[in-house]
């Protein structure tokens, strides 16, 4: 497989999901929100005590098609790390 639609992923289809909700989300959004949805992380201006201008990052994320290669090569062990390290600092 080599492009994403083979994978099973469609990007407009994803497009067209976050034009429909684009508006919805943005309503949820506080003065305190500093990034529009589709941006790779959510940024919100923290305000913590103690730190200078503090930011909170915050993202998702999934195995996506990397479970399929795991349920392929029936390695299930390791699935789990690339998930987390994707949505840790």
């Amino acid at each position: 497989m080599s492009t994403y639609k083979q994978s099973g992923v469609n990007i407009q289809a994803g497009d067209e999901f976050v034009r429909r909700i684009k508006s919805n989300v943005r309503s949820t959004f506080s003065p305190s929100v500093l990034t529009d949805i589709g941006a790779f992380g959510a940024f919100y201006d923290a305000r913590f005590k103690g730190y200078k201008s503090p930011v909170l990052v915050s993202s998702t994320d999934g195995v996506g098609t990397k479970l399929k290669l795991a349920i392929m090569l029936n390695k299930h062990d390791t699935i789990g790390q690339d998930l987390v390290n994707h949505c840790v600092n």
